[in-house]
């Protein structure tokens, strides 16, 4: 595959993200254009029916780099809260359920859920953790044996090489929100070393020490191998 020309799906509609992924690529020294799915928007819908997020994370990767025939990365990320034996989990996004459904914004729903369930819970023991896996898939071409670095069920599914990596930030939980960027859980997370939440730091800020942006930069260089 040539450096030069190559391309990269990052299963995601967030615009976001994008860039994200690219400027990492771009500073690992890696000449691949990152594209996202607004490219092909007949992309199918990977629900996440996995248990772990290194699950989900490879269930996406592997059918978006089927449906365009490129390498594809995807990623799954939530909360891991210690005094909820690291729930919300994998249930992060849908934490408030069907309560959270009906509510004019489901991140506050499921925040204010996390909130409510540590309502009496000292500062001491409100630590917790963002984590993120990313998961690389690369299809399989005419001609390739396939599956040599890919296990039984993806090489069967089409993929030749796929590997999954996992960031990791933590930090605790505060009792009331601060801060009015970011998204998610945001405005409760102060990671460790610092006095502010996510949610009161830049983007670029946010971005150099994030979960996604760590598993991101893990996963460039088994791209750099890949590309």
């Amino acid at each position: 595959m040539s450096g030069a020309h190559a391309r990269v799906v990052l299963a995601t509609r967030n615009a976001k993200k994008v860039p994200e992924m690219q400027a990492i690529l771009t500073e690992a020294g890696i000449p691949a254009e990152v594209v996202g799915l607004t490219g092909f928007p007949d992309a199918p819908e990977v629900p996440e029916t996995e248990p772990t997020f290194a699950g989900n994370a490879l269930l996406k990767a592997r059918a978006i780099a089927r449906h365009t025939g490129l390498p594809a990365v995807a990623d799954d990320s939530g909360l891991r809260v210690d005094e909820l034996n690291g729930m919300p989990g994998v249930l992060s996004a849908r934490w408030s359920g069907s309560f959270g459904d009906a509510a004019p914004d489901k991140d506050a729903a499921n925040l204010r859920l996390v909130l409510d369930q540590l309502a009496d819970t000292p500062a001491e023991r409100r630590g917790a953790e963002f984590v993120a896996a990313a998961a690389l898939a690369v299809p399989a071409r005419a001609g390739d044996a396939g599956g040599r670095d890919a296990g039984e069920d993806a090489a069967a599914e089409g993929i030749a090489l796929e590997d999954v990596v996992e960031g990791v930030l933590r930090g605790r939980l505060l009792d009331h929100p601060r801060g009015g960027n970011g998204f998610g859980y945001d405005p409760i997370f102060v990671p460790e070393g610092e006095t502010r939440t996510t949610a009161e730091m830049t983007a670029a800020e946010k971005n150099a020490i994030s979960h996604r942006g760590i598993a991101f930069r893990k996963l460039a260089e088994r791209l750099r191998e890949v590309l």
